[in-house]
């Protein structure tokens, strides 16, 4: 009697499965769905855009600065009779440095390299965004074969709570069986119910990790990993944004070093004004301003010190960063490796659970085996089961985090159909400080427009 409800049971649970397969969605399109719809990326875009004007504000120093004032006074004199003179002066004012020891074009470049620095931020924190979308996605996948396997078992030992209690009618078993399965049958509820709570749980981490209701992931098979451990290693190293951004942020350090050490030097500048006062009266004039420290308090001393101090920092931050990425690259490949032979064992495990059950069962029927007997080897065959559903879900998260250690989980390598923001594009057009009425600062003004409405 067994056999045949048993049958049913799977084949029930096996077309649930495949008609949900057929609505469900890719890897791929969860990844996309998390780039386009990440606020995180968005956020940090913004923050590089940020770092793009620190640029143009470094540009600018290099040019003159041009200002006007007007200024109206009215003067009362009560001696020896009372005089009041009313007098307007507008003046118009322009200074330009000619020389600044190399000062502001070290900060120019200091800034260039602050931005590429950030550009490799964002770079992780499109690394993060994804790898979150993966461990997302494959914990929903898991938490969904996760409640089929426990609303098959509540299924299977129903019936066999059934077929003792059947028994019992008859005389072939004793109450203490239909207790037993009766315990197992509740706390298979029990697990159900806690299934059922999982994967409330792996639907809304889904929506905010993708940015979107989930329609059901489908099989996902690992992320190809070719490389050796040495190969990956020594690739993470030298392309790895984490590592790229501690070496730019090294080289800002340096450059911070000579403009501090720079202050030391004379400046020269160049100046100028033409001012009109009420009575037409025009005065031009246009000198240079030559001048440097004598003595500062020890001040101009402290800073330089305190620059190297921090190019120091940057220096070890960079050794750490490159240790830690090592270890990341070691760690996932392990992580890897045992995934994949977890896996293989289940699959061994199942099949041999899956044979030693139905003989169990066979023998329950024949009397030389117990209840108790028959639900051990449904338990085990379980357990299985569910070892080989954690282990796949295991795999392709590890394969991914591999690719995220060496620097290559992006939406350029992944070939993800999005729309890549390119860091370059609004850098080119601020990296020369254009004024507010000029051609281009109106296409600044536009895109930014364009950029706060979507």
């Amino acid at each position: 009697m067994f056999r045949p409800k048993r049958l049913t049971v799977i084949a029930l649970v096996m077309s649930t499965i495949t008609a949900g397969q057929v609505q469900a969605e890719n890897l791929s399109e969860a990844l996309t769905s998390a780039y386009n719809n990440s606020g995180l990326l968005e956020q940090n875009r913004a923050l590089l855009r940020a770092a793009d004007e620190n640029v143009a504000q470094a540009f600018s120093a290099l040019r003159p600065v041009i200002s006007w004032s007007y200024s109206a006074n009215r003067t009362s004199v009560d001696v020896p009779v009372e005089t009041t003179t009313d007098s307007t002066t507008a003046r118009l004012n322009a200074d330009l440095t000619l020389y600044a020891g190399g000062s502001n074009l070290l900060a120019v470049e200091a800034q260039k390299e602050t931005v590429l620095a950030t550009r490799q931020s964002l770079r992780s924190v499109e690394q993060g965004v994804l790898l979150r979308a993966v461990q997302s996605y494959m914990n929903l996948r898991s938490a969904q074969e996760f409640l089929q396997l426990r609303q098959n078992n509540v299924r299977v030992i129903t019936q066999e709570f059934r077929a003792a209690q059947d028994r019992f009618d008859v005389g072939e078993v004793t109450r203490t069986d239909v207790a037993l399965a009766e315990a197992r049958l509740a706390a298979a509820r029990s697990l159900l119910a806690s299934a059922q709570g999982d994967l409330a749980i792996a639907n809304e981490e889904f929506r905010i990790a993708v940015g979107r209701v989930p329609s059901g992931p489908r099989n996902v098979s690992p992320a190809p990993v070719s490389r050796s451990l040495a190969d990956a290693i020594a690739f993470a190293l030298r392309n790895h944004p984490s590592i790229l951004q501690q070496q730019h942020s090294v080289a800002a350090a340096e450059l911070a070093i000579r403009r501090a050490e720079a202050a030391l030097l004379p400046s020269v500048s160049l100046n100028g004004f033409l001012s009109s006062d009420q009575d037409s009266n025009e005065t031009a004039q246009v000198g240079v301003t030559i001048g440097g420290p004598i003595y500062s308090g020890g001040a101009i001393a402290s800073s330089i010190r305190q620059v190297r101090s921090n190019r120091d920092a940057s220096r070890a931050g960079l050794h750490l960063t490159m240790l830690s990425i090592e270890q990341e690259v070691t760690n996932a490949y392990a992580r890897l490796q045992v995934a994949r032979a977890s896996r293989e064992a289940t699959d061994r495990q199942i099949t041999a659970a899956r044979t030693a059950f139905e003989g169990v069962r066979e023998e329950a029927t024949l009397g030389s085996r117990t209840t108790l007997d028959v639900l051990n080897a449904e338990q085990e065959l379980l357990d299985a089961e569910a070892n080989r559903i954690s282990a796949q879900s295991d795999e392709v998260v590890a394969s991914y985090s591999v690719l995220s250690a060496m620097g290559l989980l992006t939406a350029d390598h992944l070939n993800l159909p999005v729309q890549q923001y390119d860091p370059a594009e609004y850098y080119n057009l601020v990296k020369g400080a254009p004024a507010v009425i000029s051609e281009q600062g109106q296409a600044l003004d536009r895109v930014l427009e364009a950029i706060g409405k979507e």
